[in-house]
C-alpha cells in the first residue's frame, strides 16, 4: 500500500501545485482555460492517437469487458439518480447526481496514471471504459434533461449528441488512431517522435490544470458531495468489480484496469454539463472537489489492491 501510495502521490503533488497556483493568483481562471483547451485538444489528443495507433482493435476489444463495465457503472448510476429522487429533487437534478456518481476523470487522470503505472497495456481497457463513459452516459444525461425540458427528445437533439461526440478529440483521436493500426503500417519515426513528445506534456498538463480548475470550486451542500464521493470512490469501484470478477467475468488484468478507472474522482466535465443546464451546478462541483481530495487516499488503496492480483 505504501508503495502504491508513493507511486500515486506525485500524480496529487502536480494536482495540489495547480491548485495552489490558482489560489496564489499566479494562475487566472483564463490561463486555466487555456490550458485545458491545450491538453484537451493537443496533448491528450496526441496520446491517445498514439496509444491507439499500436493497438490490435481485434485483440483488444472484449464484450464481456464492455458489459462488466457497463453494468457496474449503469448501477451505480441509478442508485445515485434513485436517491435524489427520493430526496425529491426532480429529474434533472437527479440525473447530474447520477453522473457524479458514476463518471470519473478518466481523460485527464485516469489515462496518465494508469498508463504510467501499469504500462501501456492499460490503454485498451481504460479506452474502452472512457468510450462507455462518453457514448452512453453522456448522452444520457443529455437526454434526461431534454426529455424533462421538452417532454420527448427531438431528432435536432439526437443530431446534436452525435455531432458532439464525433467532434470530441478524445474520440476523433481514438478513432483516427485505431484506423492508423488497421491499416497494419508503423507510424512514420518524425511523425511518432513528434506525437510522443506532445503527448508527454498530457500527463502534467493535464494534472496542474485539474489542480488549478478545483481552486474555482468551492465546498457547498457538503452532506450530499460527501455521499456522491462516496457513491463515485466506493461504490463504484466496488460494483464495476463485482461485475468483472464474478458476474460477467472479465481476465484478471482487463478487470483490474476497470476497477482502478472506476475508482476516479469525479468527473469535471460534469460541472460543464450542470453548469451549461443551470442544474446544481455548486452540488456538483463540491461533489468534483471532495472526491478529488478523498481520492488521494482511496485511489491508492484501490490501485493496490488491483497491483496485488493483476500481478
Amino acid at each position: 500500500m505504501l508503495a502504491v501510495f508513493l507511486q500515486t502521490l506525485p500524480f496529487f503533488a502536480l494536482i495540489g501545485l495547480g491548485y495552489g497556483a490558482a489560489r496564489r493568483g499566479f494562475f487566472s481562471a483564463q490561463a486555466t482555460a487555456a490550458l485545458t483547451r491545450f491538453v484537451f485538444y493537443f496533448a491528450l489528443s496526441a496520446m491517445l492517437f498514439r496509444f491507439s495507433a499500436r493497438l490490435d482493435l481485434g485483440a483488444v476489444y472484449d464484450t464481456n469487458l464492455v458489459l462488466a463495465y457497463l453494468a457496474g457503472t449503469t448501477a451505480v448510476y441509478l442508485l445515485g439518480f434513485g436517491v435524489a429522487l427520493l430526496r425529491r429533487r426532480g429529474l434533472e437534478e437527479a440525473a447530474i447526481e447520477g453522473q457524479c456518481a458514476a463518471i470519473g476523470n478518466t481523460g485527464f487522470l485516469g489515462i496518465p496514471m494508469l498508463t504510467t503505472i501499469f504500462g501501456e497495456a492499460a490503454i485498451g481497457p481504460v479506452m474502452l471504459a472512457l468510450a462507455v463513459d462518453l457514448i452512453v452516459f453522456s448522452s444520457l444525461i443529455v437526454i434526461v434533461i431534454t426529455a424533462r425540458r421538452e417532454g420527448r427528445v427531438r431528432l435536432t437533439t439526437l443530431a446534436a449528441m452525435a455531432k458532439g461526440l464525433v467532434a470530441n478529440p478524445m474520440v476523433v483521436s481514438m478513432a483516427l488512431g485505431l484506423g492508423w493500426s488497421a491499416t497494419g503500417w508503423p507510424l512514420p519515426e518524425p511523425a511518432d517522435a513528434t506525437l510522443a513528445l506532445l503527448g508527454a506534456a498530457a500527463t502534467p498538463g493535464a494534472l496542474f490544470a485539474i489542480g488549478a480548475s478545483l481552486a474555482a470550486r468551492s465546498a457547498e451542500r457538503v452532506s450530499v458531495a460527501a455521499w456522491l464521493s462516496f457513491a463515485k470512490l466506493v461504490l463504484h469501484p466496488g460494483a464495476v468489480a463485482l461485475a468483472a470478477l464474478v458476474l460477467i467475468p472479465v481476465e484478471p488484468f482487463a478487470a483490474g484496469m476497470l476497477i482502478a478507472v472506476a475508482a476516479m474522482p469525479v468527473a469535471g466535465n460534469v460541472f460543464i454539463l450542470a453548469q451549461h443546464y443551470r442544474v446544481a451546478p455548486q452540488r456538483a462541483s463540491s461533489a468534483i472537489l471532495l472526491s478529488t481530495a478523498a481520492a488521494v487516499l482511496t485511489l491508492s488503496f484501490v490501485i493496490a489492491r488491483v497491483a496485488a492480483f493483476t500481478g
